[in-house]
């Protein structure tokens, strides 16, 4: 009998012809929202399977069919999308209505999306996210059933970030359940992948056999996000038209970001006579949406503070190069919890990051070790204050700190060195289907947004 199925020849390949039919390893992503959705895991996860494919892989997604964050079923039931395979299940009855009516979505996304693992084509590795929290265990599933691989993508770290965040008490029966569960997946999971070198020291202390955590940071496109000039960016000229030094929130703004510090900073830097106008400019969403809108009414702060949702993909790397500055926050205690993504973002379009968290965290850690940006402590809105002064005075300062960043980006956090880390580690768990084309990872197209 052949074991040669079908032959694969690729563009850029330096290998030629190469036999991959039986060696076609099946990964399936696990994660509520995909794309085109345009939250920061729905487009690591896109990035991610564009990369297997391009290595010769076959990706399927198993995701809501609603984008995230909004109640009712959008879009379709399956898709081929650039050869992923997108299956959606079950649909958000709430949205973002509260804790109970949240429970609920998820709880029809783990029945619906344990459903559909068991009966579609055999994965050889299930990559599962954390959205909704614990949905890995489905991967573990996954692997008794049908002898699957389980990976765990640690984009947060549950019960964690809503204990540190005051939702729950540490001592509530529902947090030692998800305390064993999180243990549960750590633990068992054929490897556990983590953003940053602070979460890696939070996951080992919870048992997680060393051997099978890995780190790979998230990542921005070298290529597709590249920065725009200001005079050539259709965004500067909308939202900024009397061309102040804009200071940008780009992405989620929610229970893990310190809003304390941002809107302390904003009605310091906004005070009439300042002598370096400065705009500051929102884009996305969050749960602390509310407090910046009641902050512009209560200061009427309309002419320099605006809020604008979340744009199109395509068009990130416009909307963050609009700024001149953009704003980065962890409260205090969620370093090694979450790891947000838009920093990588804000590195490719070669902007400086003004970081509140710990010096500690893994953004502290970049920022410092780049000279990308200026970090102060969680709660300091006087430092932040300071160092928006300091760099809306120095522009020329601030353009440096950017260049730097965009250095620090490649080679380390593009997409194309951590997609191919990715596709190293996940070939390595499925012995006999590491062969396929040439290169692992074409350039990818990422900027999240969010986090």
């Amino acid at each position: 009998m052949m074991v040669c199925l079908v032959y694969y020849r690729a563009a850029s390949s330096d290998v030629g012809d190469v036999c991959i039919g039986a060696l076609r390893m099946h990964v399936v992503l696990l994660n509520q929202p995909f794309h085109p959705d345009v939250v920061a895991t729905a487009q690591m996860g896109k990035d991610l399977a564009d990369a297997l494919i391009a290595r010769g892989h076959t990706v399927s997604a198993v995701c809501s069919r609603s984008i995230y964050g909004q109640a009712g079923a959008q879009l379709p039931k399956y898709e081929v999308i650039d050869g992923i395979e997108i299956h959606r299940v079950g649909a958000s009855m709430f949205g973002r209505k509260g804790l109970i009516a949240r429970a609920a979505d998820f709880g029809l996304f783990y029945v619906l999306a344990a459903l559909k693992l068991l009966t579609m084509k055999r994965p050889d590795v299930v990559v599962g996210f954390t959205t909704p929290p614990f949905i890995a265990l489905l991967g573990l599933m996954c692997r008794f059933f049908r002898g699957s691989k389980a990976v765990y993508w640690l984009m947060d770290l549950y019960p964690d970030v809503p204990v540190q965040s005051g939702v729950f008490k540490a001592t509530s029966a529902i947090v030692r359940v998800c305390e064993w569960f999180s243990r549960l997946i750590l633990k068992r999971s054929d490897a556990t992948v983590v953003l940053g070198r602070c979460m890696r020291d939070r996951v080992l202390a919870k048992g997680a056999p060393d051997g099978r955590v890995h780190f790979i940071p998230v990542w921005a496109g070298e290529d597709a996000v590249q920065p725009v000039e200001h005079d050539a960016n259709p965004y500067r000229a909308q939202w900024n038209p009397d061309n102040r030094f804009v200071v940008m929130y780009s992405g989620n703004f929610g229970i893990a970001h310190d809003s304390k510090a941002i809107l302390d900073a904003i009605v310091e830097v906004t005070r009439p006579g300042e002598p370096h106008p400065v705009r500051f400019i929102f884009v996305g969403s969050g749960n602390r949406k509310k407090e910046v809108l009641d902050l512009i009414s209560k200061h009427e702060l309309g002419s320099c503070v605006a809020w604008h949702e979340y744009q199109p993909r395509e068009k990130i790397a416009q909307s963050l190069s609009c700024a001149d500055a953009h704003l980065i926050s962890l409260a205090s205690g969620m370093e090694g919890l979450i790891v947000p993504s838009k920093f990588f973002g804000i590195l490719a379009v070669a902007r400086p990051g003004l970081f509140v968290g710990s010096s500690g965290s893994e953004i502290g850690r970049i920022l410092t070790e780049s000279g990308s940006g200026i970090t102060v402590a969680p709660g300091d809105g006087k430092g932040l204050a300071a160092a928006i002064r300091d760099l809306a005075s120095n522009p020329e300062k601030a353009r440096q700190m950017g260049i730097k960043g965009r250095s620090a980006l490649l080679g380390k956090y593009d997409a194309s060195t951590a997609c191919g880390q990715w596709v190293n580690l996940l070939e390595a768990l499925v012995p006999g289907k590491q062969a396929a084309v040439g290169t692992h990872a074409s350039r990818q197209s990422s900027g999240s947004q969010a986090a």
